[in-house]
């Protein structure tokens, strides 16, 4: 069975948090922290420091924009300390 991931990362030199939605997250880290994506190019390195996995594609991205749409780093920051990395959130 195929898995899908919303992730969070974070960025110590820049101090931000960046959410995301991948089917392949050790790909996407990378890609990430080789400079390969335009809008976290300038914060590397990236930390992984929360994950969900989902059955499908759409859960993961209903998921990623709920996460998005609540505009609040206070948000993000309870999220990524509440729950342990790798903790599964969907089906």
């Amino acid at each position: 069975m195929e898995k899908f991931y919303v992730y969070i990362l974070y960025s110590e030199s820049v101090d931000k948090f960046y959410v995301g939605s991948t089917g392949n997250l050790d790909d996407r880290l990378l890609r990430h922290n080789s400079g390969r994506s335009t809008y976290t190019k300038t914060g590397i390195p990236w930390k992984l420091v929360y994950n969900e996995v989902f059955s499908s594609r759409s859960e993961a991205v209903q998921r990623e924009l709920y996460i998005k749409k609540q505009k609040s780093r206070k948000y993000i920051a309870q999220l990524v300390q509440s729950i342990p990395i790798f903790q599964s959130g969907g089906s």
